[in-house]
């Protein structure tokens, strides 16, 4: 199934730090707010989780679910 990247943007206080960690699916606009694609490759999968549990504004989620039957949003807790 699909997993797709969302972002809060009242929460995001445009640290940068998920593009850093996902430049493949994240890149940031002009005042350094994430832009996201559409939706999350299988192989990127891991590093959209590392990217979603370092976000320090808990502003980033990932939902849908994986090939191992995980679902539901994804959050740093």
């Amino acid at each position: 199934m699909t997993m797709k990247l969302h972002v809060d943007p009242i929460a995001c206080a445009g640290h940068g730090l998920c593009a850093e960690l996902l430049p493949e699916a994240i890149e940031l606009d002009e005042w350094g707010y994430p832009m996201l694609a559409a939706s999350v490759p299988a192989r990127l999968r891991g590093h959209a989780r590392r990217a979603v549990s370092a976000c320090p504004a808990l502003a980033l989620r990932l939902t849908g679910n994986d090939d191992r039957g995980e679902g539901g949003p994804a959050r740093a807790q």
